[in-house]
C-alpha cells in the first residue's frame, strides 16, 4: 500500500510547514489540541496523547510554558504532579493554526464530487474498521 503512505507523508509535510509558520511543532500542536478538549492534564497524559515519552514531553512543555502557551500548576492533592492548562495566548495561537490546518485537510476532498466524496468516506470507514479490528488485545491473566 504505497499510495496511502505517500499521501500520509505529503499531508504530514504540509502540516509541519503550516505549523512551522506559527512557530509550532506537530507535538506542540497536538498538546494544544489535547488541552483545548480539557485543561488540567499531566505531562504523562499528554505524552500518551501525543505518542511521546514522558521525558521528551517534559522538554516540550517547558518550551511551551516559556512561550506563554501553557501554564503548569500543582494541584493541592498531588503536589508532585503538574497540570498543564492553555493560556489565552496558547488558545489564540491554536485557533489560528487550527483554521489553516483544517483548510489544508479539506483541500484534497474538495476536488471530489458528491458521489466520489461519499464513496471515499465509505472506503476510509471500511479501512479504519479493518485497522481497528487488527489492534492486538493484551492477553488476560
Amino acid at each position: 500500500m504505497l499510495l496511502p503512505s505517500v499521501a500520509e507523508q505529503a499531508l504530514m509535510a504540509h502540516h509541519e510547514a503550516v505549523l512551522r509558520g506559527y512557530g509550532l511543532t506537530m507535538t506542540q500542536y497536538t498538546v494544544l489540541l489535547a488541552l483545548s478538549r480539557g485543561d488540567g492534564r499531566s505531562g504523562a497524559q499528554l505524552a500518551r496523547a501525543c505518542g511521546a515519552s514522558q521525558q521528551s514531553m517534559a522538554t516540550v512543555l517547558n518550551g511551551m510554558q516559556a512561550k506563554d502557551l501553557i501554564t503548569r500548576t500543582a494541584p493541592e492533592a498531588h503536589a508532585k504532579v503538574m497540570l498543564a492548562t492553555l493560556t489565552d495566548t496558547g488558545r489564540a495561537l491554536l485557533d489560528r493554526a487550527y483554521r489553516e490546518v483544517i483548510a489544508l485537510e479539506r483541500a484534497p476532498t474538495d476536488r471530489f464530487g458528491p458521489e466520489e466524496h461519499r464513496q471515499f468516506c465509505e472506503f476510509l470507514d471500511r479501512a479504519t474498521a479493518t485497522l481497528v479490528e487488527q489492534i492486538p488485545t493484551p492477553p488476560t491473566r
